[in-house]
């Protein structure tokens, strides 16, 4: 497999490198375009040039699509940049392979979208499948269907080979402190380390379907190996956790005492109560298994986060 990966220097793209390369695949890794002094080939989702450039230099069989602006209060704040960025730039892409690829053989384009697309859903739906209709409910998701939509698009009129991966929260070692797992992992190192024992949270009874990162980038490997032309496969484990029942086994693996409060900047104004979703699909193409528990995924975030140099 030669592999070209955008957002190559971000929390997944970092461990799907490292997870193709250690398989032997040969990898282009494309970070922003202010990355090129810290290795990674310079993309810029706005500029096509830059797309076309990467692809000249990486000739890849597959493009891992992870480049996106990825953080749901984010695209509140500006929702036109994650239309652009997420939804737009995925056009570009699009455009550029199709040109590549009139003179070269087509790589195939694994596109990670998310679990957000679903919106809110009744529990008579759950769990999620991908058949379902999309309910997107803030600007992020929005983003996210729109360039499903877009490439699966390009697949029916241009015959672009395009497999749409729909992650579920996954987290890991190295995660940004933005998201709600790394930020109590955070808190916690801080006050193990002698900080006040105020511990911050949003909504803590939003239940996610969480992945380990090191799983959902074996996932997008299968995916783009076995998965089927046209097709979307949801990246999940099939059940649901409270971020209060990740916040007790946090406090249980620090073993610190703490004060819980609650931060309104921390809640969102249209958080989805219940994500969960059914692997049955994945599954069966691919034969993927989730290999690592989510204790086993909290110690390592903790441990990390008490000492950033073993990420």
């Amino acid at each position: 497999m030669r592999a070209l990966v955008t957002g190559a220097s971000g929390f997944v793209g970092r461990y799907l490198v490292a997870e193709l390369r250690r398989s032997g695949a040969e990898v282009l890794a494309c970070g922003g375009p202010h990355d090129g002094a810290h290795g990674y080939f310079p993309l810029d989702l706005g500029d096509i040039e830059t797309m076309r450039a990467a692809l000249e230099r990486g000739r890849p069989t597959v493009v891992f699509h992870l480049a996106a602006q990825t953080f749901v209060p984010a695209s509140l704040a500006a929702p036109m940049e994650s239309y652009e960025i997420n939804a737009i730039g995925s056009a570009r892409l699009a455009a550029a392979i199709r040109e590549y690829a009139a003179s070269a053989p087509p790589p195939r384009l694994l596109f990670t979208s998310s679990a957000e697309v679903y919106g809110r859903r009744g529990g008579d739906e759950l769990p999620l499948r991908e058949n379902i209709d999309l309910r997107p409910a803030n600007p992020y998701a929005a983003s996210k269907a729109a360039a499903e939509a877009i490439l699966l698009a390009e697949a029916r009129s241009f015959g672009l080979d395009v497999v749409v991966a729909r992650a579920f929260n996954h987290i890991g070692p190295g995660q940004d402190e933005r998201f709600a797992v790394p930020s109590l992992a955070a808190q916690l190192a801080r006050i193990a380390a002698g900080a006040p024992p105020q511990l911050l949270v949003g909504n803590l009874t939003a239940a996610r379907d969480f992945l380990d990162v090191r799983d959902v980038v074996n996932a997008y490997i299968a995916l783009a190996r076995d998965g089927e032309r046209g097709e979307i496969y949801n990246v999940c484990s099939g059940g649901a956790v409270t971020i209060r029942d990740i916040l007790r086994e946090l406090i249980a693996i620090a073993h610190v005492p703490v004060e819980v409060r609650e931060d309104p900047a921390r809640m969102r104004p249209a958080d989805v109560p219940i994500l969960v979703g059914s692997p049955e699909r994945l599954r069966a193409r691919t034969g993927w298994q989730p290999q690592l528990t989510l204790v086993r995924s909290l110690r390592d975030i903790y441990v990390a986060a008490r000492d950033p140099s073993i990420r």
